[in-house]
Formats: C-alpha cells, sequence, structure tokens
C-alpha cells in the first residue's frame, strides 16, 4: 500500500495555500474596501510582538467618522469628545469672545457702582460718605483689574486657537496609530465570532457621519461661539404641558380612588389583620419567651456563636428601651416580608419557564426597585391613606422584586441534564418541581428572601414618616431634633434586627 509521507512539503504548501485563500476572502469579506492594504498591516501587526510602525490615513482623516462606521465606537466616542473639545479651543480662539464673562461682571459692578455713587451725592460730608467713597474706590479697582483681564485674554486669543489646533493633529496622529491594530483586533474576533459587525454598510457610514457633525455643530455652537442663536443653554419646553400631565395624573387617581374604594378597603383590612395577629405574638408575648425563641433558632440555624450574638443583641435592644419598638418593627417587617415572600416565589416559579411573560415583568421590577421610595409614598397614601398597612405596601414595592429575581435565576440554573435524567425515570411536573428544580435551585431562592427581608428593613425610617411607628420613629425624631444619641442608639438598634435576620436566614441557607 502507497502511504504519504508524514511531513509532505508539497502537501502542507497546499494547506497553507488554501488557509491563507480562505484568509484572504474572509478579510476582503471584513474590511469591504481596499483589502490589499488591510492584508498587508494586519500581516505586519501580526508577524511581530515588538511595536510596528502602522498608520491609517483614512482614520486620521475621518476621524471618529472612521471608528464610527467600522464598529469601533468603544474607541469612537472618546475621540468625538476630545476633537470637539479641540475644535471648540480652535474657534473660541478665532471667532469666540473669550471676554464675554469678564465683560458681564464689569455690567453687573458698573449697576452697584451707579448705585454708591447716588448714595455719595445723596450722603452729608461725614463718616457716611467717607465709607461709600471707598466701597466706589474698590469696586472702580475691581473693574480696572476686570478690564486687564480681558486685554489679556484677548491677547491670548490666538494662543488658545494654536493650542486647540495642536491638540486636535495630536488626537489626529493618535488616531491613525491605532486605527490598524484595533481594526486588527476586531478582525480577530470577527473570525471567532461572526455576529460582530463587519464591512461598510450605508447605515453605519450615514449615522456616525450624522452623530459626529452633529456634536461638532452643536459643541462649537454652545461653548466655541457661546451659542450665538441663543437656543441651546435651555430645552424648549411649556410651562402648561407640566399643568397638563398634573392635572391628568390628579384625575387618574381621584377616578381611581373612587372606582376601587371597596378594593383598597379590602386589601387594607387583610394586611391589618395579619399585622395585628404579628403584633400580638411579638409584642404582648412575654420577652422571655420571644428571647429565648430567637436565641434558639438562630442556634439551630446559624450556630452557636451566632445564638450568643442574637442574646446580646436582644440585650441591648431590652436595656436601652427599644424592646416594645423592635418588636413592633420585627411585626411590620413580617406582613410585609411574608406577603412579598408568599407571591413572588410563586411567581418566581412561574416566570423561570415562560420567557415572554418575564419579559412584561421585569421592566415592572425595574420601575419598583429605581423608583425613589418617596416617590411612591405620594400614589400609595392617596389610594390607602397614611398608616401601617400604607407603610406596608410601600415596604413590598421596594423590598419584593429581588426575590422574584433570584428565584428565576436560581431555577433557570438547574442543570439540564439533571432535568431530562428525572424526566426519563417518569417524574411527573409536580415531582419535577418539587424534588428536583425547587432543591437545587434552593441557596438563590434563599438569597432572594435574605435581600427581601433586608431590603425592607431598610424601609423602616421611611415607613415612619407616614405613621409606621416602630424603631424608624426614633430615628426620625433625632433627625428633627438633631438628637444624635438617640439617632445612633435606636440605628443600632435596627442594625442588630437586620443582623439577627441575616444570620437565621443564611444559616438555614447553608
Amino acid at each position: 500500500m502507497k502511504t504519504t509521507p508524514k511531513n509532505d512539503p508539497a502537501a502542507e504548501s497546499a494547506t497553507n495555500q488554501a488557509t491563507e485563500e480562505s484568509r484572504t476572502e474572509l478579510l476582503v469579506q471584513f474590511v469591504a474596501s481596499n483589502p490589499t492594504y488591510y492584508r498587508r498591516e494586519f500581516t505586519k501587526i501580526g508577524d511581530t510582538t515588538s511595536l510596528v510602525w502602522s498608520f491609517n490615513w483614512s482614520a486620521a482623516m475621518l476621524g471618529p467618522v472612521w471608528f464610527g462606521m467600522r464598529g469601533l465606537w468603544k474607541w469612537g466616542l472618546p475621540f468625538v469628545i476630545a476633537e470637539t473639545l479641540a475644535l471648540v479651543q480652535v474657534m473660541r480662539g478665532l471667532f469666540g469672545d473669550l471676554s464675554a464673562a469678564a465683560r458681564e461682571r464689569i455690567s453687573a459692578i458698573e449697576g452697584t457702582l451707579a448705585l454708591r455713587n447716588r448714595q455719595h451725592e445723596a450722603a452729608e460730608d461725614g463718616d457716611k460718605a467717607d465709607t461709600i467713597l471707598n466701597w466706589i474706590a474698590v469696586l472702580q479697582k475691581e473693574i480696572d483689574g476686570i478690564e486687564l483681564e480681558i486685554k489679556v485674554a484677548e491677547e491670548s486669543a490666538i494662543w488658545v486657537a494654536a493650542f486647540g489646533l495642536i491638540l486636535l493633529l495630536s488626537i489626529k496622529l493618535v488616531q491613525g496609530m491605532l486605527a490598524n491594530r484595533l481594526l486588527e483586533k476586531r478582525f480577530s474576533e470577527w473570525l471567532s465570532l461572526r455576529t460582530l459587525k463587519s464591512g461598510l454598510s450605508p447605515v453605519s457610514i450615514a449615522l456616525s457621519s450624522c452623530f459626529v457633525v452633529f456634536v461638532y455643530v452643536v459643541g462649537i455652537s454652545f461653548y466655541g461661539l457661546n451659542d450665538p442663536a441663543g437656543i441651546l443653554g435651555n430645552f424648549p419646553t411649556d410651562p402648561k404641558y407640566r399643568i397638563i400631565a398634573i392635572d391628568a395624573i390628579v384625575n387618574f387617581f381621584a377616578w381611581l380612588t373612587d372606582s376601587g374604594a371597596g378594593v383598597f378597603s379590602f386589601v387594607s383590612y387583610g394586611i391589618r389583620v395579619f399585622l395585628d395577629r404579628l403584633e400580638v405574638l411579638f409584642v404582648q408575648t412575654p420577652w422571655p419567651i420571644v428571647i429565648s425563641f430567637i436565641v434558639l433558632l438562630t442556634g439551630l440555624t446559624a450556630g452557636l456563636r451566632n445564638a450568643v450574638f442574637a442574646a446580646a443583641a436582644l440585650a441591648f435592644i431590652g436595656a436601652f428601651g427599644f424592646w416594645e419598638k423592635s418588636m413592633t418593627t420585627l411585626a411590620l417587617l413580617g406582613t410585609a416580608a411574608c406577603i412579598s415572600i408568599s407571591i413572588g416565589i410563586p411567581l418566581g416559579v412561574f416566570c423561570a419557564r415562560r420567557e415572554r411573560f418575564y419579559g412584561v415583568i421585569r421592566p415592572i421590577m425595574d420601575f419598583m426597585q429605581t423608583m425613589p421610595s418617596f416617590v411612591f409614598m405620594i400614589p400609595v397614601i392617596a389610594l390607602f391613606s397614611v398608616g401601617k398597612p400604607a407603610a406596608i405596601i410601600i415596604t413590598m414595592i421596594f423590598g419584593g422584586t429581588p426575590v422574584v429575581r433570584l428565584t428565576v435565576l436560581g431555577l433557570r440554573g438547574v442543570p439540564a441534564q439533571i432535568r431530562e435524567a428525572a424526566i426519563a425515570f417518569g417524574a411527573s411536573n409536580w415531582y419535577l418541581l418539587t424534588r428536583v428544580d425547587l432543591p437545587l435551585a434552593a441557596p438563590s431562592i434563599f438569597a432572594g428572601v435574605n435581600q427581601t427581608i433586608m431590603l425592607s428593613l431598610a424601609m423602616v425610617v421611611v415607613a415612619s414618616l407616614i405613621g409606621a411607628k416602630g424603631l424608624g420613629e426614633d430615628v426620625l425624631e433625632a433627625l428633627q431634633y438633631a438628637n444624635v444619641g438617640q439617632g445612633i442608639l435606636a440605628g443600632f438598634a435596627i442594625l442588630f434586627c437586620a443582623m439577627i435576620l441575616n444570620r437565621i436566614i443564611q444559616g438555614r441557607n447553608r
């Protein structure tokens, strides 16, 4: 049998030639223009680890436009800012008014000077007239100093333009030196990830050109020419837009309050019933039972050391007179957390396998997490009035989203091989959820529960503004009356409550 030599030079040459032809075709597809030049430059850059000279005149001339149409916006945007700064300096030096601000200061001082002159003319001889005369001398001296500044600024205009021109040329030099290296790096990335932008499309060329020109024109007009049209400093608006929007929101909430009064009353009543039961459990139960229960639970879940810490923290809370308010805070927190968790975990389970539904829920949760809590108070108070139910609803809005997000994250992180194995052995959907998905996602779910409780506790002070009572009330009073001692002690009480809850939940998670 005839065998091919292991190291056949002809075969290797043919293989290398085929590889080179294939790479050349890909390079043509990627660069879309002047492939011979880019092939030579890419080869020169890739063949050596030392610094080689490679300059792209197109990138230097077009600047950010070249980087934008090549998809290198990570570099194009900083270059837009840098070139705009340089062009602004050139235009300020050649056509701008460098002394405009100084002349405005002189106009303001001249108005004051005229007033002092009239006062001096009306004043009788004496100390008052001498004082006014001294003021006039000071103002005149200040005007003379500003006029000297104006003269210096006008004389330095050519140097400002020269600095801008040098800065612009330096930026162009940097762009030309970096362009081929950055494009070669992007070509290497494109070879392994074809979804990256390649070629030169008319859309990318038009977009980058229009964007860069727009930034140049606006930046030079505002900074370099002092906004000659006078329209760039203030956004064009009309006060009636805001008035119309405010009236529409007020009318909507008035209609919502009238039409949904029964629903809001029912929700408030349900929250109040649950909260009252927890307050009876925490506040009216003898303190030794509550302490022993919390310490035992901490020890069972987080260990002896954390149990000792919980006992010491509860002793601190009781010794400084925060026991009843701490228990009221825990009842409020427990109500908000229990409702949030009881809604959040099932919702997360439902969203984990339904991408479209989760795509609708996710923006709502983003809104709930990013909107300031004080803004939420306004519609909640309008619908539920002030008091503990409203405070619980605000706490739920602010702290209820982590449990949903982390439940979805945990369930989506369950290995597909394990689920497939369970299905192969005949597992039903309920068995798959309760015996496979939830146990494997438990660490993430417990982390979501912990985050929900911690965020809910962070709302203690805010909730006290609308009658939630508890430890937040002491912190609020300390803020109102600048009582540093009371505020710090109440803050430590809130901190210890948070740490105890965190130890219990994290211990259970482990």
